[in-house]
C-alpha cells in the first residue's frame, strides 16, 4: 500500500497533516518531508499529526514523525498526534513515545457520538 498525505489549514493558525496507508521504510520521508514543507512555509500555531486513516508503521515511520517533533520544536511549534488509530497508538504507546506526541486516545471507527438530550 502506498501513502498519501493531506495538508488543511484549521481554524486558529493550525495546519493539519493527515497521512493515509502505510508509513514505512518506504514513505517515512514523506512525512518528514510534509513537516518541513509547512515549516518552510511559515510558524503555524501548531501543527497536528492526524494518524487516523495510517493502518501501519514501523520503526522508520516512528523514527520520522520524532524528527518531525524535533524540527517543529526548534522552529518553536507545536506537533501533536491526533486521532491515531488503534495501531499507531500501540506503537506510540509500546515505544513510550505516546506523551510525547500529546497522548492522544486512539480512533475508534464508527464509535458513536454521545447524544445531548433535550434539556441536559
Amino acid at each position: 500500500m502506498s501513502l498519501s498525505i493531506v495538508k488543511s489549514v484549521l481554524p486558529a493558525g493550525v495546519i493539519e497533516i493527515a497521512p493515509r496507508g502505510e508509513i514505512d521504510v518506504d514513505t517515512a520521508y514523506e512525512v518528514r518531508e510534509a513537516i518541513a514543507e509547512v515549516l518552510a512555509k511559515g510558524r503555524p500555531a501548531r501543527i497536528e499529526l492526524n494518524m487516523r486513516l495510517v493502518t501501519f508503521i514501523d520503526s522508520v515511520g516512528i523514527s520520522a514523525m520524532v524528527a518531525g517533533f524535533q524540527t517543529a520544536e526548534v522552529s518553536g511549534v507545536k506537533l501533536i498526534v491526533t486521532e491515531p488509530s488503534r495501531f499507531v497508538h500501540r506503537q506510540l504507546w509500546v515505544t513510550g513515545l505516546l506523551g510525547l506526541f500529546g497522548a492522544p486516545e486512539p480512533y475508534f471507527a464508527g464509535a458513536a457520538t454521545p447524544e445531548v438530550l433535550p434539556g441536559a
